[in-house]
């Protein structure tokens, strides 16, 4: 039944009865199934579906159903229970599971159940139809058993071209299996026969699994259907959709067994098939490859198109791969990923010649056209390899440094290793920031800003420090990063404030303080600006804030209106690290700073540097139009202060003039 038509043909016979409680899930997924079914029945939860299947099937009024597609999660009853009411009265009924959820454990109680098929949403119409072929391969082939016990050869001629199939005594020796079941289990008639199922079998399957099947074929004398998993000669692991009849003679005593068995592998979900591999075997060598940009091809030509673009890439990946490399199965994870995976022989071929193998293999795959509806589509990948332990998650870890770094190849080995220590330490740097925040550890050192024309401290920027158990003062470079990553930023970016403002009582001079779109975008923290401001309103003109480079604002409104609100009640904005990130000329405008702050890079580097020179000798003569003051960060000696007052700088800031430090110090 390899042809679409004749499926379609064969399912349009068919009543089905579909189960889904979500109304769009049910009406996108119905416009599927029109396709296949002339004759459907929607029903709403599980017990709505049991309800209808035995309205139909223990009566007289109408035709019974002979096909269930259902969801798993629903209302009142979910599709497992219904399933376990239906087979009560109609154990052979092909029951198909669609699912949101790839967890193992619906998987296995799927398998319990005795469904014809797992897929996740949304449905995969090729695995659909894979499914539907082999669902209705296996009712024909039951029926024919059922009515054609006698006819014993005829039935394993017609058989062998459609199933693995294999004989057994009444002991469970094989007597008979066909060549699709060597070929899958990659072992030889000769090394089959007079052996048990246990040469194939994968150790994970689970006793009460073969327990259950010899009770059923064994001294009910039953069918027995099921999902096993087995493992072939190399160590690949398969998936089988087995049924077992057992042969009885005139006096119903089993003369021997047969099992048909239809390969579900690719059904399997491949992530699952993937995890499977690389734990059955050892010394594995595993490459991920990604589509480049795929998330921007996704958007530009939509999930239709992309996912043709997946398909194709791999088939491409399998046949322009070096046959020397000994990859023979693509594992698709979707997103544009995709994984090879195998045992590493070296004496069949080095890690080094791999290597270079899948180098070359890059660059032709980089150099490769894609076609579809008329699109062509020049693919590129970035590539990720480990070999040896943690192979997996080694890869994974590549891929993202990958994408950070902007490199499109890297051996990925030890990287979990790395990730784990890093881990630890972030723990450790919690950890720490919790007992500062407890222990009232969490300070401001305020560093001075001169002015340039008078030489003296006008201003102080105020910036966080941590003690440590040790007494060592700690700099935000050690743990601020892990703090907004963790829930204790917003305490920190609140004590900060305290300091900053109490400070204003400490001198007379101008407090700067930084604050991030992070800062402003969380209304907490906006709250406690507001408060402190009213609460010190005398002295606000004092305050400056520092809005902070950053290229994650998720609501720029918002910033623009607390700017605004804070400038009418009379504090100073300035624009930090501004000529060398995120900042641009149309955003200055539109946030009306009184204070650009220019980016320490270009100060350092401003006396060898032509670039960085013509950028600050650019910054000054745009502000200076618009009336805004300039303040240089990192003014280190003498040479670089001389050379930013004659640029016409208003105000330098670095260690030539004070590092940070209490502001007690500075005033006592």
């Amino acid at each position: 039944m390899d042809d679409i038509k004749e499926i379609v043909k064969y399912t349009k016979k068919l009543k089905l009865l579909y189960v889904e409680d979500n109304k769009d899930a049910r009406e996108s997924t119905y416009l599927i199934l029109q396709d296949f079914f002339e004759n459907i029945t929607t029903a709403i939860d599980g017990e709505d579906g049991r309800d209808k299947f035995l309205s139909n099937n223990t009566s007289n009024i109408d035709e019974p159903f002979d096909f269930i597609i259902t969801d798993i999660n629903m209302p009142k009853m979910d599709g497992f229970e219904m399933i376990k009411d239906i087979r009560k009265y109609k154990k052979d009924i092909p029951i198909l599971v669609i699912s949101s959820y790839s967890e193992s454990d619906y998987f296995i109680s799927s398998i319990k159940l005795d469904v014809e098929g797992y897929l996740l949403k949304p449905i995969d119409i090729i695995q659909f139809v894979g499914v539907l072929r082999r669902a209705i391969q296996k009712l024909k082939l039951i029926d024919d058993a059922k009515t054609n016990l006698h006819f014993l050869k005829q039935y394993q001629e017609a058989t062998d071209h459609n199933s693995i199939v294999s004989k057994t005594n009444k002991n469970g020796i094989i007597t008979y299996v066909n060549d699709d079941f060597c070929k899958i289990s990659e072992y030889t008639k000769g090394e089959l026969i007079g052996k048990n199922h246990n040469i194939v079998r994968h150790p994970d399957n689970t006793d009460s699994l073969f327990k259950n099947m010899w009770n059923t074929i064994n001294k009910e004398k039953q069918v027995w259907k099921g999902l096993i998993r087995n493992r072939s000669k190399s160590g690949k692991n398969y998936y089988v959709k087995t049924t077992i009849n057992p042969i009885l003679d005139q006096n119903n005593n089993i003369v021997e067994y047969i099992a048909l068995r239809d390969d579900v592998t690719d059904i399997m979900n491949p992530k699952k098939q993937l995890e499977d591999l690389v734990d059955s075997l050892s010394d594995i060598v595993a490459v991920m490859f990604k589509i480049e940009h795929f998330e921007d091809i996704e958007k530009f030509y939509g999930q239709k198109i992309v996912h043709k673009i997946e398909d194709k890439f791999s088939n491409v990946l399998i046949e322009k791969m070096p046959k020397d490399c000994l990859f023979e199965t693509v594992f698709p994870l979707g997103y544009g990923k995709y994984v090879f995976a195998k045992k590493l022989d070296c004496e069949l071929i080095s890690i080094d010649k791999v290597i270079q193998n899948l180098k070359e293999f890059q660059e032709v795959v980089n150099h490769t056209k894609i076609e579809v509806e008329n699109i062509d589509y020049h693919v590129s990948v970035i590539l990720s390899l480990s070999y040896g332990d943690n192979v997996l998650e080694n890869i994974n870890y590549g891929m993202k440094e990958l994408q950070e770094t902007k490199q499109d190849f890297i051996i990925a080995n030890d990287l979990v290793k790395k990730e784990h220590e890093k881990a630890q330490k972030n723990i450790e740097t919690i950890s720490l920031i919790k007992k500062a925040i407890d222990d009232f550890k969490v300070i401001s050192y305020f560093q001075p800003i001169i002015n340039n024309r008078t030489l003296v401290i006008d201003k102080y920027e105020s910036l966080v420090r941590i003690i440590d158990k040790n007494d060592e003062i700690l700099v935000p470079l050690q743990f601020l990063d892990i703090a907004k990553k963790g829930k204790y930023y917003t305490q920190i970016t609140s004590i900060v404030l305290e300091n900053s403002f109490a400070a204003l009582y400490k001198t007379t001079k101008d407090i700067s303080i930084n604050l991030s779109a992070l800062d402003i975008e969380q209304k907490s923290t906006r709250d406690k600006i507001f408060e402190l401001i009213n609460k010190n309103s005398k002295e606000c003109s004092r305050i400056v804030f520092e809005l902070l480079e950053d290229e994650s604002v998720k609501n720029f409104k918002t910033i623009k209106i607390f700017i605004n609100h804070v400038k009418n009640m009379g504090v100073k904005i300035a624009i930090d690290d501004f000529g060398a990130g995120y900042s641009n000329f149309e955003r200055l405008v539109e946030f009306s700073p009184d204070i650009l702050k220019i980016d320490g890079c270009l100060i350092r580097d401003i006396q060898t540097d032509n670039y960085s020179l013509s950028v600050v000798k650019s910054i000054v003569t745009f502000a200076k139009e618009l009336n805004i003051k300039v303040i240089a960060e990192y003014v280190e000696n003498k040479d670089i202060f001389d050379m930013l007052n004659m640029l016409g700088v208003d105000y330098s800031q670095g260690y030539y003039f004070g590092k940070p430090q209490p502001l007690e110090k500075e005033i006592f």
